[in-house]
């Protein structure tokens, strides 16, 4: 392990509960006036009726600190302050410099992890709206599977409904055929609004489409042939985008609204006989515990309409119980917009009185915020439509590729066509991803392009100005392996501090789905390295010894680096 605050908690720990009494978190953090601070005393003094800094005391006189810990005082009203020990920092730098995983143990009990993310509908273009859920769950599935969890990707697409009447009868009256030649070059918007152009036009197409989605729900083979034809252009055509964004969702990941029918009424069922379900002005609903309105009346989820149909809330549900009972799912995360929190969450306390949740299996909601344009309006074209995600990627790269020609023209005309895909995707991902999650956030291609700041080309850059450093020395990084570092300046030593925290970054952005705190500490990595290396001379140093520790330093950022923003799925190039 080489997680510096979970090394020092470990310390600590044990210290804290002999004086409690009972397990005692000491709350570590980082300090302005030390390295770290335990604030573990506070919290006790109420408890153990003693001033917290007495606790404190006690507390340092009982810790085994080792050699972790080069000075250890109680500040303030009860903080403990700690500063590391330089051997120790150097110590932890070499272990990662050693390991190909940097320090970064798996997880000792791996689970199943189900992530559903994307959800793009059939025979409609993805937009600016799918970007958010796209690449959050996209990091969230690479981190979790580095970490060694079981992750399954889960594309839970709008294949199903009332609107396949109108577009499969759109599909016959200008030809399956052609409409296949349409919808496999991506254009899926324009036959969706042709068809519900002519919907809301004309009487006699809208009847055609009624009785065609009964034809569907009734399971006629010519129906489901048409069907079956418009739901695979679209996988085809979504997977078009994601291979641009560099997604790792494939059609196998796809499970659509569709793929339940068939459980929906055993769900219902299985609810009626757990008393979880009950009639409602005509409707069978279930009113899940806590969940009331305005009006004080309890909120429902519909399970069957009274006209004996199914709805969203049915096909959730049953999608719920067969990741939990068919694919065993230990930990299922759901990534979508914040407006949908209240539906999930009714949804998951039905789980739990059904007894599909509970140690066994857990559900999370994780939403987030709404991309915003300059005007802080919901970002749209200037016609005030939906953007096509497709072309935002390749503004994205067309930006980059114009930066990268100014910036890098010792490159080849090929190789600034790599860079440019890699800085075009890689700034829109970290734009959104360096954001709170929860917040909503200004869309800024000057911004999100920009070599300075909280930005993807800014740390693509370091990356690749370290990997040249190994160059013009002509050095191969893997000879460094074992190699001894030695701390004596403060950039050194601020840098070292860094690198040390990467697994406990990783871990805690896991368990919060908070992917924002990995950005934040790249670049934090970042200008740290940057500070060291405009400090302390690397090729040539002063002597042997402090060039092999400057250049284990150099390789142990780049590997966090490229690593940390792997993770996020951005690529970090070696020469830009």
């Amino acid at each position: 392990m080489t997680d510096l605050p979970q090394l020092l908690t470990e310390r600590l720990a044990r210290a804290f509960t002999e004086v409690a009494g009972e397990p005692t978190d000491p709350a570590v953090r980082r300090s302005e006036r030390a390295d770290y601070q335990a604030d573990g005393a506070l919290p006790l003094a109420k408890t153990l009726r003693r001033p917290p800094r007495d606790i404190a005391t006690e507390v340092l006189n009982r810790a085994d600190l080792g050699d972790l810990v080069a000075h250890a005082e109680v500040a303030g009203p009860g903080f403990i302050n700690l500063t590391l020990a330089d051997t120790a920092l150097a110590g932890l730098v070499e272990q990662m410099a050693s390991d190909e995983r940097l320090g970064v143990a798996k997880v000792s009990e791996p689970e199943r992890v189900l992530v559903d993310y994307s959800g793009p509908n059939v025979a409609k273009e993805m937009h600016v709206g799918h970007l958010r859920s796209t690449i959050i769950g996209d990091a969230l599935v690479r981190l979790l599977g580095h970490l060694g969890h079981e992750v399954v990707r889960r594309n839970h697409i709008g294949d199903w409904g009332t609107p396949f009447g109108m577009l499969i009868e759109h599909l016959l009256d200008i030809g399956a055929d052609e409409a296949a030649t349409e919808l496999s070059v991506g254009d899926l918007g324009r036959f969706y609004q042709e068809a519900r152009k002519k919907f809301d036009a004309d009487e006699n197409f809208a009847e055609r489409a009624r009785r065609r989605v009964v034809a569907l729900q009734s399971g006629d083979p010519e129906t489901l042939r048409l069907w079956r034809l418009l739901v695979d252009e679209s996988a085809r055509y979504f997977q078009q985008v994601y291979e641009r964004l560099d997604v790792l969702l494939e059609p196998s990941d796809i499970a659509g609204e569709s793929s339940y029918n068939d459980q929906l009424g055993p769900v219902v069922e299985e609810l009626v006989q757990l008393g979880l379900a009950v009639e409602s002005e005509g409707a069978l609903c279930a009113f899940p515990k806590g969940f009331t309105g305005r009006d004080g009346k309890p909120i429902p989820l519909i399970l069957r309409k009274s006209d004996g149909g199914y709805g969203y809330d049915t096909t959730d549900l049953a999608a719920l119980r067969h990741r939990v009972r068919d694919l065993k799912a230990r930990r299922i995360i759901y990534i979508t917009d914040l407006g949908q929190r209240l539906h999930f969450e009714m949804l998951f306390e039905v789980g739990r009185e059904a007894g599909w949740l509970g140690p066994h299996a857990t559900a999370e909601f994780h939403g987030f915020g709404v991309v915003l344009g300059s005007d802080r309006k919901r970002l749209r074209t200037r016609a005030g439509e939906s953007i096509k995600l497709i072309d935002l990627i390749d503004e994205a790269v067309r930006r980059a590729a114009s930066i990268v020609a100014e910036k890098a023209p010792h490159l080849s005309a090929e190789e600034q066509q790599d860079v440019a895909q890699v800085v075009g995707v890689g700034a829109l991902k970290y734009a959104d991803l360096s954001n709170d999650r929860v917040k909503d956030y200004v869309f800024d291609w000057d911004r999100m392009l920009s070599f300075d700041g909280n930005t993807a080309p800014y740390l693509q850059y370091a990356h690749a100005r370290i990997r040249s450093v190994f160059r013009r020395g002509e050095i191969d990084p893997a000879t460094l392996r074992g190699a001894s570092v030695v701390i004596a300046d403060p950039t050194e030593r601020a840098l070292a501090m860094r690198l040390a925290e990467f697994e406990g970054v990783l871990y805690k952005a896991a368990e919060t789905v908070e992917l924002h705190r990995i950005c934040g500490y790249l670049y934090d990595v970042a200008t740290a390295f940057t500070a060291f290396y405009e400090r302390c001379p690397v090729l040539r140093a002063e002597d042997e010894r402090t060039r092999t520790s400057r250049l284990v330093l150099c390789d142990v950022t780049a590997r966090v680096l490229a690593t940390g923003l792997a993770t996020l799925g951005i690529t970090a190039p070696d020469r830009m």
